[in-house]
């Protein structure tokens, strides 16, 4: 389903052509979207970002689309090492001398915008970032992998929305959720089944 079918789908089942409740489809979709994305961690929903920890530098900044971060590893030769997830009070307790340098073992979030990592690196290592992101909006692109796989889910999520701006009756809004949840559903169960294969820590190279 792309875009300009789910707008005439919504209008249909809406019965509203009204110029203000059209305008505003794009937000009922992206407000949809928005929420089916922080329910479930969709592969469409990851990304993968290399970058570089600098000698001396226990600090790494995210890039700007980071929502979070799904694992993060250094590359010492060939090998890949994962740094594990932890507290930043306890890198810092760990590592109390930003000074004491070695090869990075843990990271933590140091605020919305960085990384924690311990210990200080000891070189320049190669890093790569698997984060989550919000993908391109069917607003925007004209047709995504979640229209196209699970156009249900989308459907019925901007369609309470969409009878949330008009305060249509509660027991339509009501129907919608319900099948919003059916269907969402299903993709909790693929994307679980994409969880538990760890693709990312079997497949590192591997693109989302």
């Amino acid at each position: 389903m792309n875009y300009s079918t789910l707008t005439e789908l919504i209008k249909r089942y809406c019965e509203n052509e009204e110029t203000t409740f059209v305008a505003n489809i794009p937000n009922f979709v992206q407000l949809a979207e928005r929420r089916i994305y922080n329910a479930v961690p969709i592969q469409a929903a990851k990304k993968n970002s290399t970058g570089v920890l600098t000698t001396g530098n226990r600090y790494l900044t995210l890039p700007t689309d980071w929502l979070a971060t799904h694992a993060i590893a250094v590359i010492v030769g060939t090998e890949y090492r994962y740094l594990a997830n932890k507290e930043a009070e306890f890198i810092r307790e760990a590592f109390p001398y930003p000074a004491v340098t070695g090869v990075p073992q843990y990271y933590a979030q140091f605020d919305k915008d960085t990384l924690l990592i311990g210990p200080t690196p000891n070189a320049n290592y190669s890093a790569e970032l698997r984060y989550f992101v919000y993908p391109t909006s069917i607003v925007d692109a004209g047709t995504t992998w979640l229209g196209d796989k699970y156009e249900n889910v989308l459907l019925y999520g901007a369609l309470r929305e969409a009878y949330l701006y008009m305060k249509g009756e509660a027991d339509i809004i009501e129907q919608y959720e319900r099948k919003y949840q059916e269907d969402l559903a299903l993709l909790k169960n693929l994307a679980d089944t994409r969880v538990h294969q760890d693709d990312f820590r079997i497949s590192p190279l591997q693109g989302g």
